[in-house]
């Protein structure tokens, strides 16, 4: 009994114990799913992307930086450009500065010699009036004389007396031619003073009104002659026939050989050339090809390097042959170059080079050997020389452009001291640098920028002129 007891209360202390200590146990949870590990390494997509984003930018840092460079060469370039412009503007606004200064030496002295020619003429006119005064006085006086002395005459019955009057009337007649010579003399250099005041007073305007008749003179010349007329190229052969080509002259030589003695514009066709026309000098016993003349400034000369390839102006007047052309007569060998230079006081001179042309290939290089003639050798300088335009530059000079600052092509060297092709002046340039831009045939540092003509031709043979002394004159 007491056995059933003992195991009916450990039954009940064993289901009673949990709820009496307030506790309850929770059933286990669920087992979960053990968590996934991320990866250390970014997905190849994403290294890609990134890759290509770097090239992109490391390609835009690039481009960036070959624009900058360029930038930065451009800036230098024109830095240099603004330097040598800089340079070329000082030069000349001193060369305008002393010019200056000249000029107002110039008008002080003037200005001091026309108030001295007033006091003069001042002082001579009172005198003159005075004399006219002390004239008509002593006409009066010796009017009076010849009717006393005829008065007397008629009474006086002695020979002595009679030839005391006579006597006495030539001493007046004398002091009469005496005083009329004296107020003639006093006339004349009234007169000389007077034209003295007026050459006084052109110059002083010529003065003030030179350098705005020269800027006139330069503009009108720049919009009338802008464009020079276009030589008559080579021929077709639809232009003549076959038969007259063979028959046409090598040259204006050749034209002369064949009796052709009149000055005038021919066809000619050189040996591997297309025959084109030609203006021939017949006047000095040889016929000669030019290429150029220069006779009044109707044509501009300062052309672009296709222009003088080509030839431009007019047979008739200016023109340029073109270096094709001259190219051409020059390839048969054995060329004459002959030049005629005439200045404003009627002064014509020549000068003669064996010459040689080369083609397009090396600039029209030009190889001078001197011959004879009467005037300075300005062109040996220029000897093995490439020819250059404002749009072509050939010379030597490295840091400027002569045929763009001197005007006009030429065989320039640095610069040279010849070039027939510079502008054409009607009167002499104040300015140094304008005068610089005009015809050139200059010994040393003299300019010679006045020449009234120019002509180079072109023949075959030896010079037919000789070599004589040199005058005075530019060609010094």
């Amino acid at each position: 009994m007491k056995i059933t007891v003992i195991t009916v209360l450990l039954v009940l202390a064993a289901t009673c114990v949990p709820s009496l200590c307030g506790t309850t146990q929770q059933p286990d949870p669920l087992p979960r799913a053990p968590a996934e590990t991320r990866s250390r390494f970014a997905p190849l997509d994403d290294v890609r992307l990134l890759a290509n984003g770097l090239l992109q930018l490391g390609q835009s840092m690039r481009e960036f930086v070959q624009k900058t460079k360029g930038q930065i060469n451009d800036i230098i370039q024109k830095l240099h450009i603004f330097d040598g412009s800089f340079y070329q503007l000082s030069v000349l606004a001193s060369e305008i500065k002393e010019e200056e200064e000249e000029l107002k030496k110039t008008t002080v002295v003037l200005m001091a010699n026309n108030e001295e020619i007033k006091g003069l003429s001042v002082d001579i006119n009172t005198k003159v009036d005075n004399i006219l005064r002390e004239k008509s006085s002593l006409q009066s006086k010796v009017e009076g004389l010849e009717d006393k002395l005829s008065s007397l005459t008629t009474g006086l019955k002695t020979n002595e007396q009679v030839a005391e009057i006579n006597s006495l009337r030539e001493v007046i007649m004398s002091q009469e031619q005496s005083i009329t010579k004296l107020l003639e003399a006093v006339r004349e250099q009234s007169d000389q003073l007077n034209h003295q005041r007026s050459k006084i007073k052109i110059l002083e305007e010529k003065l003030t009104a030179n350098t705005v008749a020269q800027e006139t003179i330069e503009r009108t010349s720049e919009m009338f002659y802008s464009e020079a007329q276009t030589l008559t190229p080579f021929l077709t052969s639809g232009s003549t026939s076959n038969t007259d080509n063979k028959d046409l002259p090598l040259d204006c030589s050749d034209l002369f050989d064949r009796g052709e003695q009149v000055s005038g514009v021919y066809a000619i066709k050189p040996k591997g050339s297309e025959p084109f026309m030609v203006f021939c000098d017949m006047s000095r016993g040889f016929g000669a090809t030019v290429i150029q003349r220069r006779k009044d400034g109707s044509v501009n000369f300062d052309q672009v390097w296709e222009r003088y390839e080509d030839g431009f102006g007019d047979f008739q007047s200016e023109f340029w042959l073109g270096l094709r052309k001259l190219y051409s007569l020059a390839s048969r060998g054995n060329s004459v170059l002959h030049i005629q230079l005439e200045d404003w006081k009627q002064d014509r001179r020549v000068m003669e080079y064996r010459f040689h042309l080369d083609g397009p290939g090396s600039n029209y290089t030009i190889l001078l050997t001197n011959l004879s003639g009467d005037l300075p050798d300005c062109m040996s300088n220029h000897s093995g020389m490439m020819f250059s335009t404002k749009d072509r530059d050939n010379d030597r000079l490295q840091e400027s452009n002569c045929a763009l600052n001197h005007s006009g092509g030429w065989w320039l060297n640095a610069c040279g001291e010849a070039n027939l092709n510079g502008r054409y002046f009607h009167m002499r340039p104040r300015g140094r640098s304008e005068r610089r831009r005009g015809i050139q045939w200059r010994p040393g540092q003299k300019y010679s920028s006045s020449l009234k003509f120019t002509q180079i031709s072109v023949h075959s043979g030896a010079s037919s002129i000789s070599s004589s002394s040199l005058e005075t004159g530019i060609f010094q």
